[in-house]
């Protein structure tokens, strides 16, 4: 044990570029931003029901109002 207490006496602490409660803050907005990504995109099916419908009628199959 004597060589790995001696190891970790050793290691330089290495200072960071931001003080730590920004890295949460960092992780915090990224998530906001791809849930708005998300969210921007929601409901996107229903919006092009009719196109959907026409192609179906088109090629045979069934009819697909309201979405999957």
């Amino acid at each position: 044990m004597s060589f790995l207490s001696a190891v970790l006496t050793e290691v330089e602490h290495i200072a960071l570029p931001l003080p730590l409660i920004v890295y949460p803050m960092v992780a915090a907005v990224l998530f906001l931003a791809l849930g708005a990504v998300l969210w921007s995109f929601r409901d996107v099916a229903n919006r092009h029901s009719g196109k959907a419908d026409a192609y179906a009628a088109a090629h045979g199959g069934t009819s697909t109002t309201g979405g999957h």
